[in-house]
């Protein structure tokens, strides 16, 4: 009987358990993927026990909880938020993580700090293309390299893994993306310090000690208690400057005028010159329009030559006015650095700073020398030679042009291969126009075309010529005995009757008269005609011989039978 009593007793305590265990589980409400809260029973060396008032305890990786240090503060008792995964798995065990519970509520801080710009503590845990791993309270972050600091570094190990200060910079929720950085901190850090210094300082004011930190070809950068300022290149003198390197030493300290004081970008620029008088101001009682001056070269460009008048006022020669004979030259082949010259002022603009000056104006003027050399000969230098013409430079450094019609009266192409570069010919100069010089080497020699002249003959003459050359389509004959004057006499003007029109009854050398049908000696040219010449002796004879020949039935030909009788009857008598 006592048996009984005990056994009914243990299931009467046992049923009582269960039902005290089911209506504890009743009041907890734990509901998967949520941050529930967990008290820690247990810290061992691979893991953490928490009881998180589920049905057993659970174990969460003992490398959950190293970042940040959070193990070393971690006790017994300690409660702690974890991210509920499952309520039971397959082993009737209960899935919690630390990590994912911070990386929630990291991201959850992480949205609200973007809006606000607020600071975040992070960890540099590891390197990526393109940049590092930064985490923030378990939530690993992309930080771009341009991003861990204000300048470039080449050794970073000693951010590893140590607390820095960074903002996040980009969000993206639909991919958890975040990005940080933490130059934009020191940047704030940095401007923050700058806004207070510049308090200090304002436009106008003259610092008699900015030291020099580094030269560049467009600047100088200064430290003014500890604030970088900028002196631009223009702004170190009214003069021109080659290179600032050349002028200061880093260290140096210099006396400037703060000319410039940007509140938004707190870049501040600063001047020397302005401590100055402008040399600019009184420039028009100094140098007068036309007036000629002494100048030292300081500058050669390709477009033209920099010349210092005095110091802090430079003008510029361009390539047009620094040779009569070439507009374009290349000025180095004119002047050179530092040589001492003549300038004469061509414009003078205040209010740019601009000064035109003119090189040839010193220098004579070589074309007012070659007007009075116009219809004289002269000796030139062959420079190119084109397919038509010949360019030839003159004493004076002007070049003309000897057109290959002008070599000989011939005006033939073919001589121009009897030239080559550099070679010095006689010319005469023919003409002068718009800067063009037209020279001429057979306006040297007599022309053929006074034959006329000199003979007194005239469009309508028959004269005596002989045969130079057989053509296809006509001879070729000279009219003087030099062979100076070849004209072409065409198939149908060698004779009346088309059957004496053939070429190969003609031979080199042959006597041959022909009538003058068009003659202009200024364009040089001439017509002859053997045709016209017999047709006006035929007309010559019917008027000598052929009066009434035709009522008393005589003929053309028994007229020139006659006639030639007649001739011939003379001679023997």
């Amino acid at each position: 009987m006592a048996v009984e009593t005990g056994e009914k007793s243990q299931a009467t305590s046992q049923k009582e358990f269960e039902s005290l265990l089911n209506a504890d589980f009743k009041n907890r409400k734990l509901k998967e993927n949520e941050i529930i809260k967990a008290t820690v029973t247990e810290i061992g060396k691979n893991y953490v026990v928490v009881d998180a008032k589920a049905k057993a305890e659970a174990m969460i990786p003992i490398e959950e909880f190293k970042n940040d240090k959070e193990l070393e503060k971690l006790k017994v008792g300690s409660v702690i938020d974890v991210y509920l995964e499952r309520i039971e798995n397959f082993k009737g065990e209960i899935v919690i993580s630390r990590e994912k519970a911070r990386r929630m509520m990291t991201w959850k801080k992480m949205e609200k700090v973007f809006e606000t710009q607020e600071e975040l503590t992070g960890y540099i845990t590891g390197r990526v293309k393109g940049g590092f791993i930064c985490t923030i309270d378990g939530l690993p972050t992309f930080m771009p390299a341009s991003q861990i600091d204000v300048k470039p570094l080449k050794k970073f190990d000693h951010l590893m893994n140590t607390p820095l200060k960074v903002i996040a910079t980009r969000i993206d929720r639909s991919r958890g993306n975040v990005c940080t950085s933490r130059r934009a901190v020191l940047e704030k850090s940095k401007n923050a310090e700058i806004s207070e210094a510049l308090k200090n300082i304002n436009e106008g004011d003259i610092i008699e000690d900015a030291k020099v930190k580094a030269t560049t070809d467009w600047g100088i950068f200064l430290d003014i208690n500890g604030i970088d300022a900028l002196l631009h290149v223009s702004d170190l003198s009214y003069g021109r400057v080659k290179k600032p390197s050349e002028l200061v030493t880093i260290g140096q300290k210099l006396k400037v005028k703060i000319t410039k004081i940007d509140e938004k970008t707190k870049r501040v620029s600063a001047s020397i010159k302005a401590l100055t008088e402008d040399p600019y101001q009184n420039i028009s009682k100094k140098y007068k329009l036309g007036e000629i001056y002494d100048g030292v070269c300081t500058k050669l460009m390709d477009y033209g030559v920099f010349v210092k008048l005095e110091e802090g006022i430079e003008g510029l020669i361009h390539n047009s006015e620094l040779s009569w004979a070439n507009k374009n030259i290349q000025p180095s082949k004119v002047l050179s650095v530092s040589q001492k010259i003549k300038v004469k002022i061509v414009n003078i603009d205040i209010e740019t700073k601009r000064i035109s000056l003119s090189y040839k104006a010193t220098l004579e003027n070589p074309w007012d020398i070659l007007e009075k050399e116009t219809g004289n000969e002269i000796e030139v230098k062959v420079k190119n030679i084109t397919d038509k013409a010949i360019f030839a430079e003159l004493k004076s450094g002007l070049t003309g042009m000897l057109h290959y019609k002008e070599l000989s009266y011939d005006e033939n192409i073919e001589n121009l291969k009897k030239f080559k570069k550099n070679d010095k010919i006689k010319v005469k100069v023919i003409e002068i126009k718009d800067e063009k010089i037209r020279l001429s080497k057979r306006a040297l020699e007599k022309d053929p075309m006074d034959w006329f002249k000199e003979n007194k003959k005239k469009v309508g003459d028959v004269i005596t010529t002989r045969i130079h050359e057989i053509l296809k389509n006509g001879v070729k004959v000279s009219i003087d005995k030099n062979k100076s004057l070849i004209v072409t006499i065409k198939k149908v003007d060698l004779a009346k009757e088309a059957a004496d029109q053939r070429v190969d009854i003609f031979a080199p050398g042959n006597a041959l008269d022909a009538k003058i049908t068009e003659l202009d000696t200024s364009n040089r040219k001439i017509k002859l005609s053997v045709k016209a010449a017999q047709i006006d002796e035929e007309k010559s004879l019917i008027a000598k011989f052929g009066q009434g020949a035709t009522k008393s039935g005589a003929t053309l030909k028994g007229i020139f039978e006659k006639a030639l009788g007649g001739k011939s009857k003379k001679k023997k008598d």
